[in-house]
């Protein structure tokens, strides 16, 4: 390949990296991360304000829709995407020690909230096709049915909203 002269290719460890991604482990972890942070659907769960707690996050959401809401795989992925992308800006750009991640359900919806102690508001910028980074809130207007922000006295809470079908 040009330009690639003199790198190895990567050794694949056999074992480890299929262990590491399949669905069992993954539907485990988001156990592990309900029983450790507690349940969004219950009250708001707070993680601190790292990068590692969008993959918390991604898990909780995962745990969520699949097991308490029997939703589909394809709307927990889409949901899970859209939770990093408010969970990413909450760390990147609030500045805070923590953030809350809620979720609610009502006939036909389901809402996923992000609360931080930020009044700086969110803002949809416009995405050109090289662009690296600057995706997130292009991401959850596209993909979810709304979003808005609610500002609070000590804060905000960024939200977004997909329709669901009720059996």
């Amino acid at each position: 390949m040009a330009g690639l002269e003199g790198v190895e290719e990567p050794r694949q460890r056999a074992g480890a990296t299929a262990a590491r991604w399949t669905p069992a482990v993954e539907d485990e972890r988001a156990l592990q991360a309900m029983e450790l942070f507690g349940n969004p659907t219950e009250s708001e769960v707070r993680l601190p304000s790292r990068p590692e707690s969008a993959a918390t996050a991604r898990r909780l959401t995962q745990c969520v829709i699949l097991r308490h809401w029997s939703l589909s795989p394809a709307l927990a992925e889409q949901a899970i995407l859209l939770v990093s992308e408010l969970v990413g800006n909450a760390v990147r750009h609030t500045g805070a020690r923590a953030f809350g991640l809620r979720m609610l359900r009502r006939r036909g919806w389901i809402r996923i909230e992000v609360r931080d102690p930020s009044r700086g508001l969110p803002c949809l910028m416009p995405v050109h096709e090289m662009d690296t980074s600057g995706r997130g809130l292009f991401l959850v207007d596209k993909l979810s049915d709304r979003w808005g922000v609610d500002l609070l006295p000590r804060g905000k809470t960024t939200w977004f909203e997909m329709r669901v079908a009720d059996r």
